[in-house]
């Protein structure tokens, strides 16, 4: 999902280490170092901004780090790309309507035998005509996606096509930069700023605004029988992350509680050439996957959100023009993170969390409340960094959730140089220039590497054996066991998200001891309507 770093001051246990170390007399942070170790296993450490390292480009291939001629039998990658215009579009309709998205994968591997073959990935013509892909779905072959010594990140964030820059301020944001080029390091390095250099706040904030939200659901329960958790988590979503990383309310500013729809206008206006929205097929395909919507529609409300931005982030905007970066570039880069990443993930991987705990039941709701307020009771009665590491269930089901539904579910990379690529069974030859696409369910759902995988189980990932699945949990751009720095594209805000989605269960099941759900299927994850909640009782 692609958002942005972390939240606590220092903390450290068995499990996960954290800690900032800012220098307000240099030029740039003068160090972040991040530790995370597991059990038996070497701890892995980024320093990712420290001043030898952080803004500089990463390392050129040489022929000694090459990898080693592959064991496996060589094949020739199945599939192709049909004729000019017309393979593209039909893949498309395929892709959004004859099939799905999932059966389109699935169908191709049933027909190639293989988990690794050519197609055609939307929108196609005329949004783009660069369609041509190698598709990778199994979880050995997907990796190479984050190899940024084999592939090249630049433009590929939205995949075969890139949204005018006009819907950010004129600029490429962060998402859309290599490593390679000079600004990916300054931005990252932005970002990294932004979300600790008010960390303090982010566990109270989250507190106040998910409160407001549940106690909406509650009174809207009374009065109606349901609740839409959708609206009631936007809201509360946008509020925290302007109240703890900006320190400001939005209903106290010209933004108001408007922040939330203006960020779905604009989020469609990025990624409709991706989206159904449940309108008649030719009118749907035409306006949406044919050409793009002009942006100058939603201008005015875009600027709405920049000056919300730009007017609450002097500590951040000074920080950049440290950096080297101006104020108006850095704005529209902390909206982007801020909007389109880390409050665009929010609203997807909530929904879907509430979803697979809500449908897991009655026992799962009880082991959970035990556990979290067991914890919390342990540590005085406060919701703590050091509570949560006491909450193993609780943490595996939060990975569990974004391994079965990963929030950012397609990632690509173009080859940097001919490479041989592996699936379980066998090995391909890719050029260099190509265009490689992945869809991360796949790989986190393979069945050579977790048992049961269309299974949500909430404690897959408790104790050593199931902490050594976690390399496998991919949807940070990266493994979960890995972190990231300004020389990969590995999400800035990965251990942010976690711990929101960590803080979600944990004030969820300090008001009730269960809960109940209906879903549906949505154009961004899931619909979730509440249809009961009761209340704590021990």
């Amino acid at each position: 999902m692609a958002s942005a770093t972390y939240y606590g001051s220092s903390f450290s246990s068995s499990q996960i280490s954290f800690s900032f170390q800012y220098s307000s007399a240099a030029k740039s942070p003068s160090q972040l170092s991040i530790q995370r170790s597991f059990p038996d296993q070497p701890s892995i450490v980024a320093s990712a901004l420290s001043e030898k390292s952080s803004l500089s480009p990463p390392p050129p291939h040489t022929e000694a780090a090459a990898a080693a001629p592959s064991k496996l039998p060589a094949r020739k990658i199945p599939g192709d790309h049909g004729l000019p215009l017309i393979g593209p579009w039909k893949d498309r309709q395929d892709y959004f309507y004859n099939q799905g998205r999932d059966e389109f994968f699935k169908s191709r591997i049933r027909k190639y035998n293989s988990t690794v073959f050519r197609t055609n990935m939307p929108p196609g013509p005329f949004i783009s005509l660069a369609s041509k892909v190698v598709v990778l779905l199994d979880g050995k072959s997907f990796p190479v996606l984050f190899d940024t010594d084999k592939v090249e990140k630049r433009d590929l964030f939205t995949g075969t096509y890139m949204p005018s820059t006009d819907l950010s301020g004129g600029y490429r944001t962060l998402s859309y930069l290599d490593p390679s080029e000079p600004n990916h390091a300054k931005l990252k390095t932005l970002m990294f700023f932004m979300l600790s250099h008010r960390r303090e706040n982010v566990i109270p904030e989250f507190q106040s605004s998910y409160t407001e939200a549940f106690e909406g659901l509650e009174k809207e329960l009374s009065t109606k029988g349901k609740a839409e958790f959708g609206a009631a988590n936007e809201q509360a979503a946008f509020n925290f992350l302007a109240r703890s990383f900006f320190g400001a309310n939005p209903n106290d500013t010209k933004l108001g509680s408007d922040g939330p729809t203006l960020i779905g206008k604009w989020v469609l206006f990025q990624l409709h050439p991706l989206l159904t929205l449940g309108l008649p097929k030719g009118l749907e395909d035409s306006i949406l996957h044919t050409f793009r919507l002009p942006p100058f529609l939603i201008k005015k409300d875009y600027q709405r959100l920049y000056e919300f931005f730009y007017q609450n982030s002097a500590p951040i905007l000074d920080q950049a023009e440290k950096l080297g970066l101006t104020k108006d570039e850095a704005s529209h880069n902390l909206l982007y993170s801020t909007c389109f990443n880390s409050f665009g993930g929010m609203r997807i991987l909530f929904p879907n969390i509430l979803k697979r705990v809500g449908r897991a039941g009655a026992k799962l709701h009880a082991e959970l409340a035990r556990e979290i307020r067991s914890a919390i009771k342990s540590s005085g009665g406060n919701v703590t960094m050091a509570a949560m590491e006491n909450m193993p269930l609780m943490k595996s089901v939060v990975y569990e959730a974004l391994r079965i539904e990963p929030p950012v579910s397609l990632q690509y990379g173009k080859a940097k140089r001919d490479l041989v690529i592996e699936s379980h069974d066998a090995a391909f030859q890719v050029k260099e220039g190509e265009m490689l696409f992945g869809y991360q369910p796949f790989a986190t759902r393979d069945p050579v590497i977790f048992d049961r995988p269309e299974e949500f189980v909430p404690t897959r990932f408790v104790g050593e054996e199931g902490e050594k699945l976690l390399k496998h949990v991919l949807w940070s751009n990266g493994p979960e066991t890995e972190n990231p720095t300004v020389n990969n594209k590995q999400c800035a805000g990965k251990n942010f998200v976690v711990l929101a989605s960590r803080l979600l269960l944990v004030e969820l099941f300090r008001r009730y001891d269960s809960f109940g759900i209906e879903a549906a299927v949505s154009p961004l994850g899931s619909s979730v309507t509440v249809t009961s909640l009761k209340p704590a009782t021990f």
